[in-house]
């Protein structure tokens, strides 16, 4: 049966496209980090998880990393293939990735494990830990808040949580990931929330 959030997205997932589709046209950071992403991880493949429509996958893959999408909604894996057809899309979920171990040079969640209840996550950031090679790098973007705690909030598609990144950070430091850097940007006129970008890295075995 599909996660409740996968639900939620495929009722949602035209409208979504449409809204989003373009949205990077007016985000120079973040077009910027993907960028810097890009070359860190060249040598690929990228998994970009939780990929909606596939814009961003696309985005990436046109700077150079061999990229595919994964999302837990049918309906969005469906109108990521029709709008790049050169491109792979697989369902999947973020809590049991059809991935061997080490098989990816990078990861990219952008927005993708805000539903994740706080005490589920740090079984999917060990999922993202176990499918980067020694080496890789993930790309994580969510929505900021200064509380400690995470902090639940009525996203407009399905409950979500926003993370202090000294919070989230610690958590990726337990899965075993090491930070390289982070961004904190105040919101735009049309969001409510800052948003934070943590770039970390699997290390090489000692």
């Amino acid at each position: 049966m599909i996660e409740p959030v996968g639900a939620a997205y495929d009722a949602v997932a035209p409208l979504y496209a449409e809204l989003f589709s373009d949205a990077l046209k007016t985000r120079p950071l973040e077009r910027a980090l993907l960028a810097a992403f890009a070359e860190l991880v060249q040598d690929g493949p990228v998994a970009d998880l939780g990929c909606g429509p596939g814009h961003v996958t696309a985005h990436l893959h046109a700077l150079g990393p061999t990229t595919f999408g994964v999302d837990l909604s049918p309906a969005m894996i469906a109108l990521a293939r029709q709008a790049h057809p050169d491109l792979r899309f697989d369902e999947g979920s973020m809590t049991a990735l059809d991935l061997a171990d080490g098989s990816l040079g990078g990861i990219l969640a952008l927005y993708s494990v805000i539903h994740v209840p706080p005490a589920r996550l740090p079984a999917v950031l060990s999922e993202f830990e176990r499918v980067l090679t020694p080496g890789g790098h993930l790309l994580l973007g969510f929505f900021a808040g200064d509380d400690p705690a995470p902090q639940v909030f009525d996203h407009k598609v399905t409950p979500a949580y926003r993370w202090s990144p000294d919070g989230l950070a610690n958590l990726l430091r337990q899965a075993g990931f090491t930070e390289v850097a982070r961004l904190v940007r105040e919101p735009y006129a049309d969001e409510r929330f800052q948003q934070a970008h943590l770039l970390v890295r699997k290390p090489f075995a000692p």
